[in-house]
């Protein structure tokens, strides 16, 4: 026990000492909020035009000539010439279009715009939505309607707030909020699985290539070796998480403060949040991010001392991480929309896949059988491929030279002590 302590030690002191680490534990909680801020700013603005676009009105159909009010860099022109003069302005200047609407303007694509190059979608969305309320408004008139009596009736905006029933009583819950939580603990374990999986792999490969591995199997058991590798880099991976999560917790309030936050805004973030049961989340992601990495990380250590070199580990690689990879794409487009179906169930109680497919499900409540069997099952498939690795990685380590095939590591699994 004593070795594998000092092998984890060794593992996770060597990485946080870096200056990679700790460059990057202040670096990414900036670069998130750095993305967020960029993002929010070119939202802003990305629904108005930059430059000062004239559309010059050629109606013959009478009904919209007169009707087009200008808005943000969008001027409305009526035509006085033919429609061929028209269209050569359009083409001597890009800023120019020129919008024709003939007698028969209902007819699918009878209205047509012409420009010297593509016109903007915002352009042609301002026009057919001011052209939507002048036909509207025509039509209420032509059937004898007050138009003034349809606009005086307002747009009523209903909300509805989910309220979830317990033993307990009642408590307010936010879908939304817990969904958005649980596809980014997705994504996290995702991404962890292979970052701090493929670190464990390098690792190895590293040290069998540079034939240090010799000296170290002379006083440690292969075993002992892989479990105290895998179990240091893991406490590097929690060390890392549990740091972004502190420092973007206090950047967050620090930049709500700089930038003068809205006292309101403030109050409904806090409102939303308060729906969330983070210990729940949190408890459930640390468990399947620990138990998830340690099965992976299994396999990737297995297959970094079956190889000579990282090129040589791409046939491995693919059916080991294709199951995450198929899982992942299918809870950001199936698995939240029918959190309780078949398909669901299954792969949040497989190993291979109930690190991603249960934290999409959890925000939906499932029943606590499915997460205990779920919980059971990571256990035991992480004891199962743990042994499995085992037994290859005892004899790959010492393997140079020979181009291993998964015919090969089947045979090295069934070698005797």
């Amino acid at each position: 026990m004593n070795k594998v302590l000092l092998i984890i030690q060794r593992e996770y002191l060597t990485r946080v000492r870096k200056k990679s680490f700790i460059v990057m534990i202040f670096l990414v909680p900036l670069l998130i909020l750095a993305m967020g801020a960029i993002i929010a700013f070119v939202a802003k603005d990305s629904d108005k035009l930059s430059t000062l676009q004239i559309v010059t009105v050629a109606d013959d159909s009478k009904i919209f000539v007169g009707k087009f009010h200008d808005v943000s860099n969008i001027k409305f022109v009526v035509s006085h010439n033919d429609l061929n003069t028209d269209k050569a302005e359009s083409k001597k200047d890009e800023n120019i279009s020129t919008l024709y609407i003939p007698a028969e303007y209902k007819k699918n694509g009878s209205i047509q715009i012409f420009s010297k190059k593509k016109s903007p979608m915002q352009l042609t969305g301002e026009i057919e939505k001011q052209m939507s309320d002048i036909a509207f408004n025509y039509n209420m008139l032509q059937h004898h309607i007050d138009t003034a009596v349809i606009h005086s009736i307002k747009k009523v905006d209903i909300s509805i707030n989910t309220v979830e029933v317990t033993e307990t009583g009642d408590k307010n819950s936010n879908l939304g909020a817990n969904m958005g939580v649980g596809i980014v603990c997705a994504m996290l374990i995702y991404l962890s699985l292979f970052i701090y999986g493929g670190q464990v792999m390098r690792g190895v490969i590293e040290e069998k290539t540079s034939r240090i591995i010799e000296v170290i199997i002379s006083s440690v058991k292969p075993f002992q070796l892989m479990l105290g590798k895998i179990i240091g880099v893991g406490l590097v991976g929690l060390t890392q998480f549990s740091a972004w999560i502190i420092l973007s917790v206090i950047s967050s309030k620090i930049a709500g403060h700089a930038f003068n936050t809205p006292q309101s805004f403030m109050a409904g973030i806090i409102s939303t949040l308060s729906t969330i049961p983070f210990g729940y989340i949190l408890g459930c992601f640390l468990f399947y991010f620990l138990t998830g990495y340690l099965l992976y990380s299994a396999l990737f250590a297995a297959v970094g001392s079956a190889v000579d070199s990282e090129t040589e580990t791409q046939q491995f690689m693919f059916p080991i991480t294709l199951p995450l990879l198929f899982t992942y794409m299918l809870s950001v487009t199936v698995l939240f929309r029918a959190p309780d179906s078949a398909l669901a169930v299954w792969l949040s109680i497989i190993p291979f896949t109930a690190p991603v497919a249960m934290m999409v499900r959890l925000p939906f409540d499932p029943p606590a059988w499915q997460i205990a069997l779920s919980m059971f099952m990571m256990v035991v498939g992480f004891l199962f491929t743990t042994y499995v690795a085992a037994r290859i990685y005892r004899v790959g380590i010492l393997m140079y030279g020979k181009k291993a095939s998964f015919k090969e590591l089947a045979k090295w699994f069934f070698y005797k002590e």
